[in-house]
């Protein structure tokens, strides 16, 4: 979507974006990403996270609300290279990954609470595409998602490229 400073759309926008709680650290292999957003409720099972990063992405961020749970990881080095290889811009997960270090290698965006070995289950348990609140903002599907070194920012329009 265009080079970006999550400060300069913070000078440039005030009123059009939310700032979240700097919550989040850095572990894919880019630091900064963007794209349009699509959500998941995924409290300890990460079904409809691998069904996500299975279709093509488009460079949308997958945002992962699990609830800020560290008892075991939603995403894995596996899932970040299937959401790199299938054009996911990046992934956002309110809890925790695994394979940190091989997930550093991989160029895709992912920012986490912390990491964790333990898997998460497998359950079927899943919502989509619903607002879903964390870091002291709302995501909402189809807003856009900014994040570099600096934090997140989020805008209900792109503000790269406005119409």
């Amino acid at each position: 979507m265009g080079n970006f400073k999550t400060a300069d759309l913070c000078d440039d926008f005030p009123s059009l974006i939310q700032i979240a709680t700097p919550l989040l650290q850095d572990y894919g292999g880019l630091t900064s990403f963007c794209g349009k957003i699509v959500t998941v409720q995924a409290f300890g099972d990460n079904t409809l996270v691998k069904e996500e990063l299975g279709k093509i992405g488009k460079g949308q961020v997958l945002v992962v609300d699990g609830s800020a749970s560290t008892r075991c990881a939603l995403v894995g080095d596996q899932l970040a290279q299937m959401g790199y290889d299938n054009s996911w811009s990046g992934i956002v997960v309110n809890g925790c990954i695994r394979d940190s270090k091989d997930i550093s290698k991989i160029a895709i965006g992912l920012k986490a609470i912390n990491t964790v070995p333990n898997k998460s289950s497998r359950k079927g348990m899943k919502d989509i595409n619903i607002p879903v609140s964390f870091a002291g903002i709302t995501f909402y599907p189809q807003h856009y998602l900014y994040a570099d070194e600096d934090g997140i920012v989020l805008a209900d329009r792109n503000l790269l490229h406005p119409k």
